[in-house]
């Protein structure tokens, strides 16, 4: 074994389809240029992300491990052998940056364990970006991803953060699936208090991006297509 551990680096991708160096740092493109093994979400999103940032690249020297909800924990491990023998390793999100709301968190706890290093590189976090344009409190937040589907579940997870929010001082982020975020934003506008502020930001880094925020009471009186666009929902009540 190659007493010369390789590194985990921690690779971000855009949020949309625009292209990648508007975005990202040309330090992304020099580490994939120098990596071949990758451990991905999707791997046809992921062969199309480092041909579209590296199109010189070869794709048949790439080895790809895939990372999501079919995966068997106990061959998670195993993804960071290369690692072991000297060799880095990229694991790239489908969206964003890894480990964040997402499943390389698990890879990247494990490459502690093994005491491989981890360099995270700069890129577009939607919730760190979300929050950045809130105008809300960014010396204090919390993302709690998606909220409960069941109506009275939801409607009083709501309440549950608008309290939260108003105690602790506290922002409170979160996600819906996005052909259901018309009907999410129809929801806080109605069970917020009317003075709740509310940031939706659609798009991040698009061209048709969109973030906005003002009160439950105003959302009412003013609607936005949010079907199927990546959006993140902030609420803080003062």
């Amino acid at each position: 074994m190659n007493s010369i551990k390789g590194k985990l680096f921690l690779i971000p991708t855009t949020l949309g389809d625009n292209d990648p160096l508007e975005v990202l740092p040309i330090l992304v493109k020099k580490v994939i240029q120098e990596t071949d093994i990758f451990i991905v979400e999707n791997e046809k999103s992921a062969r199309r992300f480092i041909k579209k940032i590296t199109p010189e690249k070869p794709q048949p020297s790439l080895k790809l491990f895939s990372l999501n909800k079919f995966t068997d924990a106990t061959e998670i491990p195993s993804f960071l052998n290369p690692c072991l023998h000297g060799s880095n390793v990229g694991l790239l999100s489908d969206a964003g940056c890894p480990g964040v709301a997402d499943p390389g968190a698990e890879v990247v706890k494990i490459a502690h364990e093994k005491n491989i290093k981890v360099t995270p590189l700069v890129g577009p976090s939607s919730i760190l970006m979300a929050i950045m344009s809130s105008g809300m409190n960014g010396q204090s937040f919390a993302f709690n991803g998606y909220l409960p589907i069941d109506k009275g579940e939801r409607k009083s997870e709501i309440k549950r953060l608008e309290r939260l929010s108003f105690e602790q001082n506290q922002s409170q982020i979160f996600i819906e699936t996005p052909y259901r975020n018309n009907k999410m934003l129809e929801d806080l506008s109605a069970i917020l208090e009317s003075n709740t502020s509310i940031c939706v930001a659609c798009d991040i880094t698009l061209s048709s991006e969109f973030i906005k925020t003002q009160t439950a009471n105003s959302w009412k009186k003013n609607k936005v297509d949010l079907h199927k666009r990546p959006t993140i929902f902030i609420i803080h009540k003062s």
